[in-house]
């Protein structure tokens, strides 16, 4: 079989979020995802320099809040955020906040730590009189490190199995070749399940393309698995001299979408995704791959 992808897959049959709560990196409740660490507690603070403890954050997302209450005639609070690679050597990442006085007080000011060290902590300096505040850091737990990896595996996972199954797993946009047409009145689409034909044409040894006219040409059904392009009564195949090779060109749109995808190919994905994650390192055992190939092969084997 002879084929090139025109119009690559856009949204993979799996999301991150499917994956992440597959292998238990991430919940789906959102009350498990979300952590507060208070990096200083809520108190009234005379003049003073406050340096919290540093907290981890590398590869969440982080939003340090300033609650600022009370703030006493003439006195200033100012906040700034510093992070750090070993919760050790620090610098200063960001002055977040004004400067809180009596004129802005009694205010929740917040903001997103957008750096990339592994922790981050809060320096608070109070001057002149005493000011009540506290600040908080809101993370969200779900570990974002690997997206990247994890989305090059669903996509791995994906093209392994349409290769397997001869099904497209999502919406794409491809052209099969032939060297000449068909003895018989039906020309096939390989790929499954089929919901359109962009165009049919065929080139002579000359190197003339000629692009057949659909509904007089050919008829295309795409009501049934697999699909495919007839003959309407009483037409022939185009008879010409073929170029060597790839004479005959079939462009087409085939492709599940997320509703329509079968469960025993995104259980398959699921499993192959999560293999690629176990064994990272190292080949996926053939055990393994037998279990994904017989979960393609039951829903293959109804198709076919």
């Amino acid at each position: 079989m002879k084929y090139k992808v025109i119009t690559p897959v856009a949204t993979e049959p799996l999301t991150l979020a499917e994956v992440k709560a597959h292998l238990r990196l991430e919940s789906v409740n959102y009350a498990d995802d979300v952590s507060t660490a208070q990096l200083l507690v809520p108190a009234s603070r005379a003049a003073n320099t406050y340096t919290s403890a540093g907290v981890l954050v590398l590869g969440k997302t982080v939003l340090v809040n300033l609650n600022a209450g009370l703030s006493q005639a003439g006195s200033t609070l100012n906040v700034h955020v510093e992070d750090s690679d070993d919760n050790v050597n620090w610098a200063d990442w960001s002055t977040a906040y004004a400067q809180i006085t009596a004129a802005n007080d009694n205010t929740l000011y917040e903001t997103a730590y957008t750096g990339s060290k592994a922790y981050i902590r809060v320096v608070a300096v109070v001057a002149v009189a005493a000011c009540e505040f506290s600040v908080e850091a809101v993370i969200d737990s779900a570990d974002s490190s690997e997206d990247a990896l994890l989305s090059a595996w669903i996509s791995a996972a994906r093209e392994y199995g349409e290769d397997y199954t001869s099904h497209a797993f999502a919406t794409q946009t491809r052209e099969y070749y032939r060297n000449t047409f068909p003895v018989l009145d039906l020309l096939d689409w390989p790929f499954r399940p089929l919901t359109s034909i962009t165009s049919v044409t065929y080139k002579d040894s000359a190197g003339a393309v000629t692009t057949m006219t659909a509904n007089t040409d050919y008829i295309v059904d795409t009501d049934t698995e697999p699909g495919g392009i007839y003959l309407p009564y009483s037409v022939d195949w185009p008879v010409f001299t073929e170029w060597p090779q790839n004479a005959v060109a079939i462009k087409g749109v085939c492709g599940y979408t997320a509703a329509t995808l079968p469960k025993q190919f995104k259980q398959a994905l699921l499993m192959h995704v999560g293999y690629f994650y176990k064994f990272r390192d190292c080949e996926i055992p053939e055990k393994e791959m037998t279990c994904i190939n017989r979960l393609y092969g039951m829903r293959r084997e109804v198709l076919l």
